[in-house]
């Protein structure tokens, strides 16, 4: 005999983040590199647009929070030296086909993946909008932060940084 709370149970373990849809395969003879799937507010999306993107939004961290920054193989990276350079952080690239060493990257992917699913052009996305997106992600509490936000971490590491917040 079945109990009452089965089909309850079913349609909520179906709305869960992991009911994912089945895998296609790639398209043979594709090159996929240098394409950004996934287009935020950058003016373009050559190396230079990128490098002055992650300037603009990462000076504004305090420079003992950004040490390092992981990155995939893209073309949009190929000024990775001057970036590195101008904000004083070192820059790593991932191995291809290895989404392991990234495990923070893959799950916040999947759950930006939500909102964005992978191919979608934020053309037709507002800032606000975006900025919407990211708030309910950076409030959604986490297991690996011992279930606090990424934004309550955040703001307790540069309560105690030592460096100056203006940076």
């Amino acid at each position: 005999m079945c109990c009452p709370a089965a089909p309850q149970r079913s349609a909520l373990l179906a709305t869960l983040r992991q009911a994912r849809k089945a895998p296609r395969p790639r398209v043979q003879g594709t090159d996929r590199r240098g394409q950004i799937f996934i287009l935020g507010r950058i003016d373009g999306t050559d190396a230079s647009s990128a490098r002055e993107g992650f300037t603009k939004k990462l000076r504004h961290v305090p420079a003992l929070l950004r040490k390092t920054l992981t990155y995939d193989r893209g073309k949009e990276m190929a000024e990775h030296e001057r970036l590195a350079e101008r904000l004083a952080i070192r820059v790593f690239f991932a191995d291809p086909y290895s989404p392991w060493p990234r495990g923070t990257n893959e799950n916040t992917n999947e759950l930006l993946r939500q909102y964005l699913p992978k191919g979608m052009d934020l053309s037709g996305y507002t800032q606000r909008e975006l900025n919407a997106i990211a708030h309910r992600l950076n409030t959604r509490p986490r297991k690996c932060l011992d279930f606090a936000t990424p934004l309550e971490v955040y703001a307790q590491l540069r309560h105690h940084s030592p460096v100056a917040l203006g940076t």
